[in-house]
């Protein structure tokens, strides 16, 4: 009888407990594997392009491993408890439960490793945080401007050098500067998983470091108008020596044209992001936001100026005249333009078709 031999009832009491541990360890296993091939098999992330996104990314896995692992622990023992001790079928369901109290010991380590694990994330993430915004000696500062809805970018080291495509160098610290003319904006290139707002009357700062050449997507995710969809660039990183070359080319060409004409005002149309609210055929540009600038002469004519003028004062004011169809207070006023700046834009603009 095994009340009358307490030695087996102690191994059989064992035998149990290892089969329990053996079942929560098999329910731990499955739940692991089904969580870590969720975490694996979708692409949750895009590929990383910079040194500061490798090192979220390895914040983002440190969570996710901790947050997997206390998710197949506590999946498992939901799973044993529901299927261990659910109630048999003749249960009548009118009687409790026996009465269970609390375990010091258990409360201890539930409190415990909570704090333990989250102060290590909280630990990590400062270092990543810190090591992140390191600028080192020598970083490449460009200033990057936002406006609606267009970005433009500036190479103080570089003669001010204009852009509205962002050319980066692979390998070397960029320091960018931001400022904001209009609404609230925000810069974000997906591969180097770093946003930035841009907020008018504030300076705001990023420091990126390009470890991978390519092409990439500037976007704006902040709503800021009408025109937030196409408030859109690009950021081109190449090697060292391709990006001098092409600094040396882009410098020559705004500073050896003569300095004004037509031709100037394409590179003004270009630098200051015209093309992303207005559809323009000798600029190659099809935005929709704004009116179509191949009928500049007819909304002239409409406005009762010549055309020539109502240019000039369209850029210099555009609330002067609202062609209908378009809402006012969208596009911003171009006040910082200098006077041959905003000569060359309107040569540009009201050029014969086909005039070279």
């Amino acid at each position: 009888m095994l009340r009358n031999n307490p030695a087996r009832i102690a191994r059989l009491a064992r035998t149990v407990r290892r089969g329990v541990v053996w079942q929560l360890l098999l329910f731990t296993a499955i739940a692991g594997v089904i969580t870590t091939l969720m975490a694996l098999y979708p692409h949750w992330l895009p590929a990383t392009a910079s040194e500061q996104a490798d090192r979220i990314g390895d914040v983002f896995w440190f969570v996710t491993i901790i947050c997997a692992a206390i998710f197949a622990i506590v999946a498992a023992v939901l799973a044993y408890s529901l299927w261990t001790f659910r109630a048999p079928r003749d249960d009548n369901f009118e009687t409790d439960g026996a009465p269970i109290h609390g375990h010091t010991g258990i409360e201890i380590v539930w409190t415990a490793v909570p704090f333990a694990l989250v102060t290590a994330i909280g630990i990590y993430s400062a270092i990543v945080l810190g090591k992140n915004d390191k600028v080192g000696e020598n970083p490449l500062r460009i200033d990057v401007t936002a406006q609606q809805f267009a970005w433009s970018f500036k190479y103080p080291q570089h003669q001010n050098l204009a852009a509205t495509t962002l050319r980066l160098p692979v390998n070397r610290v960029v320091r960018f500067h931001f400022t904001a003319l209009d609404v609230l904006h925000s810069f974000w290139v997906p591969e180097f998983s770093q946003k930035q707002d841009t907020v008018p009357g504030i300076d705001t700062w990023l420091t990126v470091t390009p470890n991978k050449t390519g092409k990439f997507p500037v976007v704006c995710t902040e709503l800021c108008g009408l025109g937030h969809a196409v408030m859109r660039s690009t950021v081109i990183v190449m090697e060292e020596r391709a990006w001098r070359r092409w600094v040396a080319g882009a410098a020559r060409q705004a500073g050896g044209g003569g300095g004004g004409g037509a031709e100037a005002g394409k590179a003004i149309f270009a630098q200051n992001g015209c093309g992303a609210c207005h559809t323009y055929e000798p600029a190659g540009s099809n935005g929709k936001v704004g009116p179509d600038l191949d009928k500049l002469s007819e909304f002239a004519e409409d406005a009762g100026q010549p055309v020539e003028e109502f240019t000039r004062n369209s850029i210099v004011d555009p609330n002067d005249y609202v062609e209908k169809g378009f809402p006012p207070n969208v596009m911003p006023p171009f006040e910082s333009l200098s006077d041959q700046q905003l000569d060359s834009l309107v040569a540009f603009l009201t050029e014969p078709k086909g005039a070279s």
